[in-house]
């Protein structure tokens, strides 16, 4: 390596490095766009071959782009940020010690059954309280968390559209300089690709529609902060079988505990009968079966993601593991040999 080659790396690597800097405060939204260009791109393909029949190919492209953005914030963010919004509210509810679950009747059935007069109305705010520490550095940080989102948000549509147009030449430009053999580069990118359409289109999927229909038998059944439910379910629902029971299943028994015995059986066979079903037939059509991850480390993902980037981890942080999967698994099979 000569001198020149030399100097040009570090310049190289130094650039990286302030261009990480500079991007590093929203750098969630940027790969939150990145996913949802991904997810969204095939659609687009098919839609701007079609408008390119009828319009130029460039105004083809930009009014598909724009459909589906629109058809993203309709169907997607908007009903994301309400989401977001009342997960916040009541937690930050569940950390001042303001809660609507009937804590005075858990804890009277746990002192006739055991003997002991438990806390549990301190043990929901103290757990509340760390969520809120955890998720947004304390109360404070709620307040600038919304304020980063929202330009965030504003953001990630810009790249949005960019990347809808211009995705597939930035991709041809990876293939192009990447130093790999082209046979190994395109190994490696069908296998980040199925990977990633495992990971976003199967077990997140099926976890957030597992997540809405217990979801909506809690809110049937009557148990309050549904929304908030609801999200811890999306989490606890990537580990197959038992974990969204984790939720409803304490709540049929709450529902029993406050005398509500018609809902709380209501729910628990809906849990069975319902619920359970949709994990153990959903999954295995759903998921490609190219992205062979064991749910444990989905799921460490997801709270490592969720931890490190905020909302957006519940999908980066299995991809990246899924990324690094894939690219072991190359190496293995590419390079075992030398």
């Amino acid at each position: 390596m000569n001198r020149g080659q030399s100097f040009l790396l570090l310049l190289m690597g130094s650039v990286a490095l302030l261009t990480l800097f500079v991007i590093l405060p929203f750098v969630e939204y940027v790969i939150a766009a990145a996913i949802l260009a991904f997810v969204l791109y095939p659609f687009h393909r098919r839609l701007s071959r079609w408008l390119r029949a009828r319009v130029s190919k460039r105004f083809g492209q930009m009014l598909s782009a724009l459909t589906l953005i629109f058809s993203a914030i309709v169907a997607v963010i908007l009903p994301l940020a309400y989401i977001s919004w009342v997960f916040v509210r009541d937690l930050t509810a569940i950390a001042a010690g303001d809660t609507a679950i009937n804590v005075a009747a858990i804890e009277a059935e746990i002192a006739a059954l055991t003997g002991q007069d438990p806390e549990v109305a301190d043990l929901l705010q103290t757990a509340g309280e760390l969520l809120v520490e955890v998720l947004f550095g304390g109360f404070s940080g709620v307040v600038t968390t919304g304020l980063r989102a929202s330009v965030g948000l504003s953001l990630a549509l810009f790249l949005l559209y960019y990347t809808l147009i211009d995705g597939p030449a930035f991709v041809r430009w990876i293939r192009d300089t990447s130093p790999l053999p082209p046979d190994v580069t395109a190994d490696l990118v069908d296998r980040i690709d199925a990977m990633t359409r495992g990971v976003v289109i199967g077990h997140i999927s099926v976890s957030l529609l597992q997540a809405v229909i217990a979801g909506l038998g809690l809110w049937v059944a009557g148990i309050p902060n549904v929304v908030f439910w609801t999200f811890v379910m999306a989490v606890l629902a990537l580990l197959p079988l038992i974990g969204a029971f984790f939720v409803w299943g304490p709540a049929a028994a709450y529902l029993v505990i406050i005398d509500q015995v018609t809902a709380g059986i209501f729910l628990a066979v809906y849990g069975v009968a319902v619920i359970a079903m949709v994990d153990n037939y959903a999954r295995p059509l759903v998921i490609d079966q190219r992205a062979h991850l064991n749910p444990g480390i989905i799921l460490l993902g997801v709270f490592g993601g969720i931890y490190s980037v905020g909302f957006t981890g519940l999908f980066v942080g299995p991809i990246v593991i899924g990324v690094l999967a894939a690219t072991l698994e190359t190496f293995r099979e590419d390079y075992d040999a030398i």
